[in-house]
């Protein structure tokens, strides 16, 4: 009985998400952010989200907020990027890039 608590938690707080079915992912959604093409889906079985994060064929990567959030800084003009597991992504490009 533990043992399927924990499971249980494990997977529904955003942490398992990479085990839950396709279908209970939502539709992705498409942002600009920082002059980057972001597209987000978030999962409404748990509290995770995903993004895929590119400029044109230059750079482009995946985020994972399971249970957390998640940062990553791209190689290309220091953007740094935070995706909550609501699915909400901010970005902010570095000073030494140009920073608004």
């Amino acid at each position: 009985m533990i043992l399927l608590s924990v499971a249980g938690w494990y997977t529904f707080s955003g942490r398992g998400a990479g085990w839950l079915p396709q279908d209970s992912w939502g539709p992705w959604r498409e942002k600009r952010v920082e002059n980057w093409s972001v597209r987000i889906r978030v999962n409404s079985w748990s509290d995770a989200a995903e993004a895929y994060v590119h400029i044109g064929k230059a750079e482009d990567f995946t985020m994972k907020a399971y249970g957390r959030p998640s940062t990553a800084t791209t190689v290309m003009d220091g953007t740094r990027f935070t995706l909550t597991p609501g699915g909400e992504v901010t970005g902010q490009r570095s000073r030494e890039y140009g920073a608004r």
